[in-house]
């Protein structure tokens, strides 16, 4: 097993996951407090770690390049063929939308900080046009920028921690209010979702199931550990309420980063928080830009080659920009949907479903049984699922 090929594989699936979800984050637990959301965090990796091994399982009962439309046709049947043709389109639009979105304000950003001055829709386009291409060259061209930007996400980071633990005040981490608190749960599965990426990765390696398995139990743990110290930095900086506190930033639309600039009380935080939000957002755009590119060619049964790789490049980036442009503020609300019905049903319940039915039902042989406990494990990871969906529920009535 080649070290340095788990070491970059851990490094697209934790860049994956931290992205676009971890600037909404802060914004979306700051009601609840620190503490609840360190909880729902934990709750969250587990089951992002177990619903990405499942899904790996059912991988390995397939040949090379099927994804989950195949996985599903076979595993569920031509309903559950349909449902997640349907489900995975909207989740990957959803989160690529957002991400281009998010992408386009920090080119804006940018720009404006040279002087320059350019709208939100230009910034957008730039955006799109500038990280795409890699997207066109494959999977080895995406894991070698993705090597780059997640060593920019390193060096920021921790340079943000150095400078940004000095600025915290601890009095502002101590409110904490449960109910409140389990609002956040569909952003925060956003944050925690790379499964889409789980078959890319079982063909990278070229079918080693224990090679993928470290890369996901090792690419899973890392935005866990991230996401806890990034919500200790911007809650103990950045106050709740009040002018340009966290509330404010909510209601905006903004990112958990933008009141920085008004509590930091120094440009360095601002700079190497806007920074380590760039990486963070543009290594996820490739991770799920590069699932759905897949899938297509899975779907659609198109070779990605000539004419018709141009073709699935073309849907994979056209619709969710040309939304983002019509929409630039879409950020949050995009999210939102992606998490709260997406990534619940296509990246949670649809892999427990198929390997449900491939051990209990087909009696698929077990060779690369991934997550023990049985039933009653898929039966508490369905209905934590439930439970997911109806607070996503809660939050489009309130």
């Amino acid at each position: 097993m080649n070290r340095t090929k788990v070491f970059t594989a851990s490094l697209l699936i934790a860049g994956t996951a931290i992205g676009a979800g971890m600037l909404a984050l802060p914004i979306a637990t700051a009601e609840g407090g620190f503490w609840p959301a360190v909880f729902i965090y934990l709750i969250c990796w587990i089951y992002s770690l177990c619903t990405g091994l499942l899904l790996l399982e059912a991988c390995f009962w397939f040949p090379k390049d099927s994804n989950i439309v195949t996985l599903s046709s076979h595993l569920l049947g031509k309903k559950g063929k349909i449902a997640s043709w349907l489900l995975y389109l909207f989740l990957f639009y959803c989160l690529t939308v957002a991400y281009a979105a998010g992408g386009g304000g920090f080119v804006v950003s940018a720009i404006g900080s040279l002087g320059g001055s350019v709208p939100a829709p230009v910034g957008i386009l730039l955006f799109v046009l500038i990280f795409s291409p890699v997207i066109y060259l494959g999977t080895r061209a995406v894991d070698r920028l993705n090597f780059v930007l997640m060593i920019g996400l390193i060096v920021f980071f921790v340079s943000f921690l150095l400078i940004g633990f000095g600025k915290v005040d601890t009095s502002l981490l101590s409110r904490m209010n449960w109910p409140v608190s389990i609002l956040a749960l569909p952003i925060v599965f956003t944050s925690f979702s790379y499964q889409g990426i789980v078959p890319s990765m079982r063909n990278y390696f070229h079918g080693d199931p224990k090679g993928v398995r470290k890369a996901l139990i090792f690419g899973s743990t890392f935005p866990f550990i991230v996401y806890i110290i990034w919500e200790y930095l911007i809650l103990g900086i950045v106050p709740l309420e009040g002018a340009e506190g966290l509330l404010m930033a909510k209601s905006a639309g903004q990112s958990a980063v933008e009141p920085l600039k008004h509590f930091a009380h120094s440009h360095w935080v601002y700079g190497l928080g806007q920074g380590f939000a760039f990486f963070a957002l543009t290594s996820s755009f490739l991770g799920v830009t590069l699932g759905l590119f897949d899938f297509l060619a899975d779907g659609l049964k198109l070779p990605k080659k000539g004419r018709t790789k141009g073709a699935l490049f073309a849907l994979v980036f056209v619709p969710p920009t040309i939304i983002a442009i019509l929409n630039p503020k879409i950020f949050l609300s995009a999210l939102g949907y992606a998490g709260g019905i997406g990534c619940a049903i296509l990246l949670g319940l649809i892999p427990t479903m198929m390997v449900w039915s491939g051990r209990y039902v087909k009696g698929l042989p077990n060779k690369h049984r991934q997550v023990g406990g049985g039933k009653w494990v898929l039966l508490l990871i369905s209905l934590f699922i439930f439970l997911e969906l109806i607070i996503e529920a809660i939050n489009e009535l309130a």
